[in-house]
């Protein structure tokens, strides 16, 4: 029995939107790491929610930077939709063009949203993630909003699904929460190696895998008789464009000698720098 005309073009219609999807099946996106990529079967899938954890609010500039990083090697070159809790910049500022820049980064390739709440964030995030123009969605986080929980990050892993869009979500000062994310990370900051001259080194983030489906993850003691040690060391290559773990050949001379030059108070001009105490003194 032939099928009718109606269903033949039914069926067209629901293979037209099923194409966008097949594409991105089995798309990964790597690190540039080979112990990592490894690790990960090749790299993070694309069209999937993966989380980053900061523990502290001090970690705040290191997260917005990898994550960032991340999202532009997901990405590939398309626009990335940047979502940001006010919060945020209450703590560590706004993005700076400048900086992207520095990190090799298009600052031109980044959309940036402004949420005032969790809520709000969460819901800028779906719809972001429906968007199929984008490579990528960053969303920050501050906390635990109430509206953070599983059902929530399971509507945002099955939007990031359904379009291809890979969703990277950026939480600070937080705990780990149960979710829908297909991989859990903790980042920290790294002390730097300089380069020749003591010059400052590119920039460098402790990585550990938490969680990641259908494989091992960092954490020790999760499982009986399991302690994965699944931390790397990594370093940003700006000029290639990914991420590298240290060369071991540099090495932090400036431990052994004086220390780098930072910026102090300037001395008041034409008098001894205790002079103002002493006149307030007599006064």
């Amino acid at each position: 029995m032939r099928p009718t005309p109606d269903i033949t073009a039914l069926r067209k219609t629901l293979a037209s939107h099923e194409a966008p999807r097949l594409s991105v099946a089995g798309r990964r996106f790597s690190f540039g790491v080979e112990g990592l990529d490894s690790a990960l079967g090749g790299g993070l899938p694309a069209g999937a929610l993966h989380e980053i954890i900061g523990a502290a609010g001090a970690d705040l500039p290191e997260g917005e930077a990898f994550t960032a990083l991340l999202a532009a090697r997901a990405a590939q070159g398309r626009p990335i939709l940047w979502i940001r809790q006010d919060l945020m910049a209450n703590e560590g500022g706004m993005p700076d063009a400048r900086g992207l820049a520095a990190l090799g980064l298009d600052p031109g390739a980044f959309l940036l949203v402004r949420a005032r709440n969790g809520e709000q964030a969460l819901r800028a995030a779906s719809d972001g993630a429906a968007c199929t123009a984008l490579g990528a969605v960053l969303i920050e986080i501050w906390g635990e909003p109430r509206r953070l929980d599983l059902t929530a990050t399971r509507r945002l892993a099955l939007r990031a699904a359904e379009s291809g869009v890979t969703l990277l979500m950026l939480r600070l000062a937080a705990r780990v929460l149960p979710s829908a994310s297909h991989s859990r990370w903790r980042v920290a900051p790294l002390l730097s190696v300089p380069l020749e001259a003591r010059a400052p080194g590119p920039p460098a983030f402790a990585l550990t895998l938490l969680r990641q489906r259908a494989g091992p993850s960092g954490v020790a003691g999760e499982a009986p008789g399991q302690n994965w040690n699944l931390t790397w060391q990594l370093e940003w290559d700006r000029d290639q464009q990914r991420f590298r773990t240290p060369d071991s050949r540099r090495k932090p001379r400036f431990l052994d000698g004086p220390a780098l030059s930072r910026p102090v108070a300037a001395l008041p001009a034409g008098r001894p720098a205790g002079a103002g105490r002493a006149d307030r003194k007599a006064g």
